[in-house]
């Protein structure tokens, strides 16, 4: 009895350094299962490394999600309004208007942009100290910053909790980490619809009042906060990671501390695949053809890794000097297929937000870290000038991180098979798309019969 005992225990005890790793393997395998073999991957077989963005910037590549059974789930992720979600909108008289309102709203002076981002760091931080979530901590801050951008005035307390919840809901079920609470969406969907005439640059015409709301939603209130909180997430831990790149990028100039954001999102960037549906045939040099119809999946983390010299290790010096333009790296996406609308913006503000946070505080953590970061980003934060001994700390954050890992790996395993299922079955983009040849437009309010399985 005691030598069974000693093995159980031995097993419980090593469960954190081969469980995960197990578990992500299968969730991937059960993931490959539902979604069928859909997709043509970039960079593979068929299109290499050094055709990837010629592919991505073809005109055929424009297909956003009609045709491709993978925008179920990404439609269901992003619910409700996926239909309104400028991401995921067709080429088309309704795209080029709600692209163009995102340009009015994202068209602030750069000054205009760093004071907004100082403003709502300096109440973020504000009374902050000890062991956070970085990515929690910064969800509220850029629901206040994109706030502002749309309504030109101070983001009030109800406003800043419901996009902070949506987010913060949206980001747990993008990583199977929680299901989708479609309370807290509703609720902010409810909160833009009553304010619209508050909105500081009109709104796309021929829209719905709900399609309106649906477009603010997606676009400001869900990728905007989700992507600069997951951004700056990733970019403090590498830096409470490397103490050596800390002090450098504190003490240095912006040309550094800009070297460091490109290495971060080479290593982690935001978007893991993105799916395309050609609308056209793309010829292949005379070898090949992609034909019309096809889901071409371009695998960002893989184009960032090839070809680059020690690709897993975090270096920002690649990006000093001539041999920076050699590299893989759009982490915006390519100019010539709808690249982040904020390309410009959002490393103006990163930058500053990042200057507060290193003038405030000493970053250290222990954590793994991962391109998806289901932890959140677990970080200890100590006030500048004050006593810095975080031994017994990381020493406990490490030890936390592991165990961690071994429920949240199961819990992803469980919720993610569900949620894909649960897409799979729901068909949100196929119905979408099926009514409207059927019926044509979807009136007002449509978007009811779309809720069948979600989570109240």
């Amino acid at each position: 009895m005691l030598i069974i005992a000693l093995v159980g225990l031995a097993g419980l005890v090593s469960l954190p350094w081969w469980l995960p790793a197990r578990v992500v393997a299968l969730r991937v395998r059960v993931f490959e299962r539902i979604n069928g073999d859909e997709g043509i991957p970039v960079p593979g077989d068929l299109v290499g490394v050094e055709q990837f963005e010629e592919v991505y910037a073809h005109p055929a590549a424009g297909g956003r999600s009609r045709g491709a059974a993978l925008s179920d789930l990404f439609w269901y992720w992003l619910s409700p309004g996926p239909e309104m979600h400028q991401e995921h909108l067709e080429a088309g008289d309704t795209y080029d208007a709600v692209a163009r309102t995102t340009r009015r709203l994202l068209a602030v002076r750069r000054t205009e942009a760093e004071e907004l981002a100082r403003r709502c760091a300096g109440r973020a931080l504000r009374d902050v100290r000890g062991l956070v979530r970085l990515r929690d901590l910064m969800i509220p801050m850029w629901a206040e910053f994109s706030y502002e951008l749309v309504f030109g005035e101070p983001c009030p307390r109800e406003a800043r909790d419901l996009i902070a919840a949506n987010a913060e809901d949206v980001a747990g079920a993008l990583q199977c980490t929680r299901l989708r609470h479609m309370g807290r969406r509703d609720r902010l969907t409810a909160y833009l619809m009553r304010n619209l005439h508050r909105v500081r640059v009109p709104l796309p015409e021929g829209l719905t009042p709900r399609q309106q709301a649906y477009y603010l939603h997606g676009a400001f209130c869900t990728t905007a906060v989700v992507q600069l909180s997951e951004a700056m997430a990733h970019l403090l831990l590498v830096l409470a990671r490397h103490p050596e790149v800390q002090e450098r990028a504190r003490t240095g100039d912006d040309a550094y501390l800009d070297q460091v954001m490109a290495e971060t999102l080479r290593l982690y960037p935001l978007f893991g695949i993105a799916h395309r549906v050609t609308t056209g045939d793309i010829a292949l040099d005379g070898r090949a053809t992609i034909p019309a119809g096809s889901v071409l999946c371009f695998n960002y983390p893989a184009f960032h890794h090839a070809g680059c010299p020690d690709p897993d290790r975090f270096d920002p010096d690649r990006f000093a000097g001539p041999g920076a333009k050699r590299l893989n790296h759009i982490p915006f996406g390519v100019a010539a297929n709808r690249p982040c609308p904020a390309w410009r913006l959002a490393p103006i503000v990163m930058r500053v937000v990042t200057r507060e946070v290193l003038g405030r505080y000493v970053l250290d953590s222990s954590v793994s870290h991962t391109r998806a970061m289901p932890h959140r980003g677990p970080c200890l934060l100590t006030p500048r000038g004050a006593p810095h001994r975080p031994g017994l700390a990381l020493a406990y954050l490490r030890a936390r991180d592991r165990w961690e890992d071994v429920w949240r790996s199961l819990a992803q395993l469980v919720l993610g098979t569900y949620m894909v299922w649960d897409a799979r079955r729901l068909r949100l983009c196929e119905r979408h798309f099926s009514s409207s040849e059927t019926f044509g437009p979807e009136p007002e309010g449509s978007h009811a019969r779309h809720r069948t399985g979600h989570r109240p």
